[in-house]
């Protein structure tokens, strides 16, 4: 029985209400599901992180893995919604009281979103360090100029985790000093300094690049101390590279039950083509390399719960999930022949929406480079 077995028998139950063809229609017309997103919040299971106190679940981050993992094994796709669990984090572990009792009980509630997460820039990609969106104490507000993209969701979003620099920087100073995260509420700042525009890309997730001309953002929404943004930030990026980790054994346990039902039901030269250990031996060994991930991600999410540092361990449950997934997709295609390729089938689809994870939210050189320094203690390559 796995972990979790009565969420995710629910959490399938939800799903099982969202078919291919709903997917498929959302896909020809790159729209964002609504209708899904608004069934799991009012479920509750996006607000299964925030603490009974303000409305929520309060069950650890396993808890929620098992939710994002189950919503991509159904066929479904929990990128449309995921930032609000990894987000979670910052605002939680890092934010005030007050801040707390503002947003979190409407969030759990369904009131609000939070689901943008306002970080990479055109110029610096991951080098997070080298962001050029400024915030200035001006009076009691913050004025936030700048640029971000690929920050997903921020069409659909109340809320936006921004991180900006505070503090110029100078020669000597780290680079990652001086920055820190503020809540952008998005209803009022959409029009007063903030322009969205959406980015049409291969698979439908809903990202945007942002502009910020002369934002002004009320100073009792930096969250934390100001100029500690980047580790708020990071502790909340090892939740992130977890559950997304998860999402990623869902895709692919999806793709190995797709792979291998048709094996069994599609008869070529009279008989069942699952027969041919050309066609079984690649299932076989995705499904091997996709419960060798599945360990990792479970390693990660343990030693995150028990509070220690899991960067080594989520960077490569992340890598090893997203390879398993991006590998059982391959072997589905293939398995399928040209059926693969026909949208009715849904696995173009899924195919296109797990290959994202070989990119984001952090690429596998970035992972091996992490790896190579803090692991192995290798000279830094960057």
């Amino acid at each position: 029985m796995e972990a979790y077995q009565d969420i995710r028998d629910a959490v399938a139950r939800l799903c099982a209400r969202f078919p291919g063809e709903y997917w498929r229609a959302l896909d020809r017309e790159m729209t964002y599901p609504g209708d899904f997103v608004a069934a799991l919040t009012q479920a509750g299971w996006l607000s299964i992180l925030i603490p009974e106190a303000y409305g929520g679940s309060g069950l650890p981050l396993s808890a929620a893995a098992a939710v994002l993992e189950e919503i991509q094994r159904a066929g479904c796709n929990g990128g449309a919604c995921h930032a609000q669990m990894y987000t979670m984090g910052t605002l939680l572990r890092h934010g005030s009281e007050a801040q707390k009792q503002r947003y979190l009980p409407k969030i759990a509630a369904g009131e609000l979103r939070l689901q943008a997460f306002g970080v990479t820039e055109p110029s610096s990609g991951t080098d997070t360090g080298a962001l050029k969106t400024t915030a200035r104490l001006d009076g009691d507000h913050f004025v936030v100029k700048g640029q971000k993209i690929w920050t997903s969701r921020a069409e659909h979003s109340d809320l936006m985790l921004l991180l900006a620099r505070t503090t110029p920087l100078t020669d000597g100073m780290k680079k990652t000093d001086g920055l820190s995260v503020l809540i952008v509420d998005m209803r009022e700042a959409v029009g007063n300094g903030l322009t969205i525009r959406p980015i049409r890309t291969m698979m439908n997730h809903a990202t945007t690049e942002v502009f910020f001309d002369d934002l002004r953002v009320p100073a009792e929404n930096l969250i934390g101390e100001e100029g500690k943004g980047f580790r708020y930030i990071l502790s909340g990026m090892n939740a992130e590279r977890i559950l997304i980790s998860a999402e990623c054994i869902g895709d692919a346990k999806w793709f190995i039950e797709k792979a291998s039902t048709y094996a069994k039901e599609r008869h070529v030269f009279g008989r069942a083509i699952g027969q041919n250990q050309g066609i079984q031996f690649p299932i076989a060994r995705a499904y091997a390399n996709m419960r060798a991930a599945e360990l990792m991600v479970r390693e990660a999410l343990s030693l995150y719960e028990a509070g220690k540092n899991p960067g080594a361990e989520a960077n490569m449950a992340k890598m090893l999930a997203a390879d398993a997934s991006n590998e059982a997709a391959n072997v589905c295609i293939q398995t399928h022949g040209g059926f693969g390729f026909a949208e009715e089938y849904d696995v173009e689809r899924k195919f296109r929406e797990t290959r994202l994870y070989q990119v984001a939210p952090i690429s596998t050189n970035l992972i091996l480079s992490y790896l190579s320094e803090h692991v192995l203690g290798l000279p830094r390559s960057y």
